[in-house]
């Protein structure tokens, strides 16, 4: 499975929230055949999928291109493709379709972009592999500068709380926090609830939840705000904090993102996010395949969508310079580390 794929998933607990708003039924009974299964698919999407309009999608006029090509299949590979190519006018890394020979999966999100992320580039002219790892991430004071530099590839797993002491622990001394999330595609929102409430010294709003109420594209419900509370009994960062995104910065690593970007001492540096904010809601055709979709709308603080991807804060938009790179410098860590030292 493609390494972006196996990161880009929610936890159970995110599940049971997005089946308690719109409901983990079955798809109705249909035919398994080419027309059951394809009426099954797109009558799922359209009854579920939570960003219609933001992305001006017509899922009719897509359904009846797609029916008709549906028809002319002779294999279940030809009827896959055409399915997948129907999910990929969907434009969301969030949406797959799931057989025993293949996973579809929607790569324009980021395939589009520049990666603006080199990790040997990090590790050897900025670390020069002198750091220190704990679960998935790792972390190290970068020399020449008294500057803590935290890399956190995937939210998929987490710390524990006495391990994140640690963290900021050694980092005590530094003047500055630069969080790296580039590359990061999503996880888990408890992990991102973890490291956010060490970030805060009160509770604040996180962001806002729209379920699906009703059949209509637009029938959502009122947002419902959810929030953070800082982590008690445990050390908490007050020091400014760069945070390092790029295009695949996405899913739940999109979220952390829109909320660190709402506190007074945190400042975005990079590239806009590959966005993937809405919660996945997942069923079975009748030939087995399984479907994911978005069908659950995430808010940021603001209440912004953020389906598009976060931007870095004003003024803090910055690629990385291949040019550069071959001579060692990683221009948006340097950006990052300016941003600290001025």
């Amino acid at each position: 499975m493609h390494r972006r794929l196996q990161k880009i998933y929610f936890t159970s607990l995110v599940m049971t929230l997005v089946c308690a708003f719109t409901g983990c039924n079955s798809i109705e009974d249909y035919d398994n055949d080419i027309s059951g299964n394809f009426d099954a698919l797109w009558n799922f999407v359209d009854g579920h999928y939570c960003f219609f309009e933001q992305k001006g999608i017509d899922w009719s006029a897509v359904g009846e291109k797609y029916r008709q090509q549906a028809k002319q299949c002779a294999t279940q590979r030809a009827l896959f493709n055409v399915m997948a190519a129907m999910l990929d006018e969907l434009r969301d890394g969030h949406v797959n379709l799931s057989s025993p020979f293949e996973t579809s999966y929607y790569r324009k999100w980021w395939s589009d972009y520049p990666q603006n992320y080199d990790e040997r580039l990090v590790e050897q002219y900025y670390l020069n592999f002198d750091y220190h790892s704990l679960g998935s991430v790792y972390y190290g004071i970068l020399p020449g500068h008294n500057i803590g530099y935290l890399r956190i590839p995937t939210f998929s797993s987490g710390l524990g709380e006495g391990n994140i002491d640690a963290i900021l622990d050694y980092f005590n001394v530094c003047s500055g926090l630069i969080i790296d999330v580039r590359d990061n595609g999503g996880g888990a929102l408890t992990n991102v609830e973890t490291y956010v409430s060490r970030f805060i010294d009160k509770p604040v709003v996180a962001g806002y939840m729209m379920h699906k109420q009703g059949p209509a594209h637009n029938d959502f419900s009122k947002p419902y705000e959810y929030s953070y509370k800082p982590t008690e009994g445990h050390l908490l960062w007050s020091k400014p904090v760069v945070v390092l995104t790029n295009r695949s910065t996405f899913s739940a690593a999109n979220n952390f993102v829109g909320i660190m970007k709402s506190l007074p001492t945190v400042t975005i540096v990079g590239a806009t996010t590959g966005g993937g904010s809405g919660m996945p809601l997942s069923s079975e055709l009748p030939c087995g395949w399984g479907i994911r979709i978005s069908a659950c709308r995430v808010l940021d603080p603001q209440g912004n969508d953020t389906e598009f991807g976060v931007e870095p804060t004003e003024g803090w938009a910055v690629d990385l310079d291949p040019v550069q790179a071959l001579t060692g410098k990683d221009t948006i860590l340097e950006a990052a580390i300016q941003a600290l030292t001025h």
